[in-house]
């Protein structure tokens, strides 16, 4: 079985900018659904944004206007672009697969079936 491997996160002060990365390796997930997650410290995992096979975009309402999702396809590495960070972003952000064709607009965790290994995000103010 494959794996996925997140990168792109660490320290930016409020109002900036990062972009994760999320590799596949061992396996494609070519017919699978892509997705974003994040983990604040003492909160439960929640969904950022998600990307059907056929590029139909899912966000959490937070995200919406500031974050973007993408997929290159041919290289197979997912993005999470994110403009106007803000403190409350600070979290571990999981890029996550789930075996479906799509999300079906539910970013839930119990869909997901391959996690990343997370990679922090921290927004100082």
């Amino acid at each position: 079985q494959g794996r996925l491997v997140d990168s792109g996160g660490g320290p930016v002060q409020t109002g900036g900018s990062l972009r994760l990365s999320c590799a596949a390796s061992g396996s494609s997930y070519s017919g699978s659904s892509w997705g974003w997650f994040r983990q604040a410290p003492g909160k439960a995992r929640e969904g950022v944004a998600g990307i059907d096979t056929d590029g139909t975009q899912t966000y959490n309402d937070f995200a919406k206007g500031r974050f973007t999702i993408s997929k290159d396809n041919n290289r197979n590495i997912l993005y999470l672009q994110m403009e106007n960070l803000e403190p409350r972003d600070s979290a571990t952000y999981y890029c996550a697969v789930t075996f479906g064709v799509r999300w079906f607009g539910d970013l839930s965790t119990d869909r997901v079936d391959v996690w990343g290994q997370g990679t922090e995000v921290s927004v100082s103010s």
